[in-house]
C-alpha cells in the first residue's frame, strides 16, 4: 500500500468514526445542558463553592463568573509552580521562574497550553496532575459554557437570562469531559500509553552520557488533552513521543478525540435552537473547510518539489516514521483548525506552504471545527457576519434564527473578529521591530519571520502549537505571549456574551418569503466564502512575508 493511499484510507476511517459519534454525542450534550435535574455529586460541588445552580444569570453576571473562576485558576496554578520545590512528588525539580510560571498558568487556564519548557524536565507529578491536568478539564468546560450561553441567546426571547455559569461549568466537566476522558484513557493505556507515578530512570549510556526517562500519569492527561482540545504535552515531543502516542492507531484515535466534541456541538446547537438542520448547516461549513485544508496539506507534503523529497515519497523531515506524511498532515490540520495545539510532527519542518496552511487554520479563528465551545461560538459569530453581508446584498434587514441582526449585534460581532488579528499583527510587528526578540529566531529570512508570526498566531488564538525553531523561553516571549493568550481568550468572550444577552432580549421575527434560509447549501457556501475572504484580506500581507515567500522561493 502506497503512503498516499494509506493517508486517504485513514482519513475515510476518521470521517466514518466522527459520523457515528455525531448524533448520539450531540444529543447527549444537549440533554446535559438543558436538564433541570442535578446529579448528587454536582450538588456537593455547588454546596462546596456556595453557588446556586438554579439562579439565572444575565450576560454580565455570566461574564463575571467566567472571569472570576479563571482568575482564581491562574493564581492557583501560578502558586503551584512557584512552590514546586517544596511540594511532594516534584521529582527533584526546582520551582519555576516567575515569567515562565505566569506564562504557563495563563496558558493552561486559557485552554492554550503553550509550553516554553520541557515537560519531562520541569514539572513534577503534583503540578502535572493537580495543576495542569485539572485546568485541562475546567478550561475546556469554560469554553463550552460560553458557547451554550450564546446558543441560549438564539433560542430564548424576551429575557436577558442566559442560564447559570456554575451549572454549565460543572455539567460540562462532570457529565461530558470526565466520562469521555476516562474512556479515552483506558483505550490509550490498552494501546501502550504509560500511566504511573514512577520517578526518573536511567536507561543506558549514549555518547558518553546517560539517557533519563521519567514516568507519569500520561494516558489520563493525554486523553483530556485531546478531548478538551488542550494540547499541552507531558513530554516535550508532545504527541510525537512514543509514551504519549505509540502506534498509528493511537495517532488516529487522538485525532478523533480532538475533533469529536467540536463537531458534535453543532448537533447540540441544532437541538437546543429547535432546528437540527441549522446544526447541519454549521457542520457542513466546518467540515468543508477542514476537509479542504486536509487535502491541501496532503498535496503540499506529498508532491513537494525536489528530487530528494520525490524519491522519499513526500516531505518526511520532522515527521514520525510511525505515522508518515498522510497521518501527520491530518493531525497538523486538525490540531490547528481546533484550539488543541498538540503535534505528532514538527510544523517548523513542514514545507513552506504546509507551514502556512497550519498558520492559516489558526488565523481563521479555529472554527473548523474549532476548540470545544470556542469553535462553535466563533462560527456562529461568522454566521452573523455572513447574514449581515447577505442582507446588504438584497437590501433587507438581516436575520438569523428569527433574531434581527441590528446595529448593536453587528458591532459586537465586528469587535469579536477584529480582536485576534489585532493581537497577532501588533505583537508580531513589535517583536520584529525591537532589537532583542529577533535573537530568539533560529532561522533568518522568511522562515524566521514565520516563527514569530506563528507564535503570536498560536497564542492569540489559544492554540498552543509552535514553530520549534523559536526560543520562546525568554522574559519577552513569556510575558508577551502570556498577555496575548489572556486577551485572545477573554476579550472575545466579552463580546460573545454581550451578543448572547442582546439576542435573548429580542422578540422572534416571523419567517417570511424574503427570509434568508440559513439551513440551505447556499448559506453554507456564503459562510465559507465570508470566512476565507475576511481572513485572507486580514492576514495576506503577513503571510506573504513569511510562508508564501518561503514556499514560492
Amino acid at each position: 500500500m502506497g503512503p498516499v493511499l494509506a493517508g486517504v484510507l485513514q482519513l475515510l476511517a476518521l470521517i466514518a468514526a466522527l459520523a457515528l459519534a455525531y448524533i448520539p454525542l450531540g444529543n447527549y450534550m444537549a440533554r446535559a445542558y438543558s436538564s433541570d435535574k442535578h446529579w448528587r455529586v454536582e450538588k456537593w460541588v455547588y454546596k462546596g463553592i456556595g453557588a446556586n445552580p438554579d439562579a439565572e444569570m444575565t450576560w454580565s453576571a455570566y461574564l463575571r463568573g467566567v472571569l472570576a473562576f479563571s482568575a482564581v485558576g491562574v493564581l492557583f496554578l501560578y502558586l503551584q509552580m512557584r512552590l514546586q520545590g517544596v511540594l511532594p512528588g516534584s521529582l527533584g525539580f526546582s520551582s519555576v521562574n516567575p515569567a515562565q510560571s505566569f506564562n504557563t498558568a495563563v496558558s493552561f487556564v486559557t485552554n492554550t497550553n503553550w509550553q516554553s519548557y520541557y515537560g519531562e524536565q520541569t514539572m513534577g507529578h503534583v503540578v502535572q496532575t493537580a495543576g495542569l491536568a485539572v485546568q485541562n478539564f475546567v478550561s475546556a468546560a469554560v469554553g463550552m459554557a460560553v458557547a451554550v450561553a450564546l446558543v441560549r441567546g438564539f433560542a430564548r426571547s424576551r429575557t436577558g437570562e442566559l442560564g447559570n455559569f456554575w451549572s454549565d461549568l460543572v455539567r460540562g466537566t462532570l457529565r461530558i469531559l470526565v466520562p469521555a476522558a476516562a474512556i479515552a484513557a483506558i483505550v490509550l493505556v490498552a494501546c501502550g500509553v504509560i500511566q504511573n507515578f514512577s520517578g526518573i530512570h536511567e536507561v543506558g549510556q549514549f555518547m558518553g552520557g546517560s539517557q533519563q526517562w521519567n514516568g507519569g500519569a500520561v494516558a489520563s492527561q493525554e486523553a483530556v488533552k485531546e478531548v478538551g482540545t488542550n494540547g499541552g504535552g507531558y513530554f516535550n515531543a508532545n504527541s510525537a513521543h512514543p509514551f504519549e502516542n505509540p502506534t498509528p492507531f493511537t495517532n488516529l484515535f487522538e485525532i478523533f478525540l480532538l475533533l469529536v466534541i467540536p463537531f458534535a456541538l453543532t448537533r447540540t446547537f441544532g437541538v437546543m435552537v429547535g432546528s437540527v438542520r441549522q446544526g447541519y448547516a454549521i457542520l457542513a461549513t466546518m467540515f468543508t473547510i477542514w476537509l479542504g485544508f486536509v487535502a491541501l496539506m496532503m498535496w503540499t507534503e506529498f508532491a513537494h518539489h525536489g528530487p530528494a523529497l520525490q524519491a522519499a515519497g513526500g516531505a518526511y523531515e520532522g515527521k514520525e516514521v510511525r505515522f508518515g506524511v498522510g497521518a501527520s498532515s491530518i493531525f497538523a490540520v486538525s490540531t490547528t483548525l481546533t484550539s488543541t495545539g498538540a503535534v505528532d510532527s514538527f510544523h517548523s519542518s513542514f514545507t513552506g506552504l504546509g507551514g502556512g496552511i497550519t498558520m492559516l487554520g489558526m488565523m481563521l479563528g479555529e472554527i473548523a471545527p474549532g476548540g470545544v465551545g470556542s469553535g462553535l461560538y466563533g462560527m456562529l459569530i461568522m454566521a452573523v457576519i455572513a447574514v449581515f453581508i447577505a442582507g446588504l446584498m438584497v437590501g433587507r434587514t438581516p436575520e438569523y434564527l428569527g433574531k434581527k441582526i441590528g446595529t448593536r449585534e453587528i458591532k459586537l460581532a465586528a469587535c469579536y473578529i477584529l480582536i485576534t488579528p489585532a493581537l497577532v499583527l501588533v505583537f508580531t510587528a513589535v517583536s520584529m521591530a525591537l532589537p532583542t526578540p529577533p535573537h530568539s529566531m533560529l532561522n533568518l529570512g522568511a522562515h524566521g519571520f514565520s516563527e514569530v508570526l506563528y507564535a503570536f498566531t498560536s497564542a492569540s488564538n489559544n492554540n498552543g502549537s509552535a514553530f520549534a525553531g523559536l526560543n520562546a523561553n525568554t522574559d519577552w516571549f513569556n510575558t508577551m505571549t502570556g498577555l496575548a493568550m489572556l486577551l485572545g481568550r477573554f476579550l472575545p468572550m466579552v463580546f460573545v456574551l454581550a451578543l448572547a444577552g442582546s439576542l435573548a432580549e429580542q422578540k422572534p421575527v416571523p419567517v417570511t418569503a424574503g427570509t434568508l434560509r440559513t439551513e440551505k447549501p447556499l448559506f453554507t457556501g456564503l459562510l465559507v466564502g465570508a470566512i476565507l475572504i475576511i481572513t485572507g484580506l486580514t492576514y495576506f500581507p503577513a503571510l506573504a512575508l513569511g510562508p508564501l515567500a518561503e514556499g514560492l522561493a
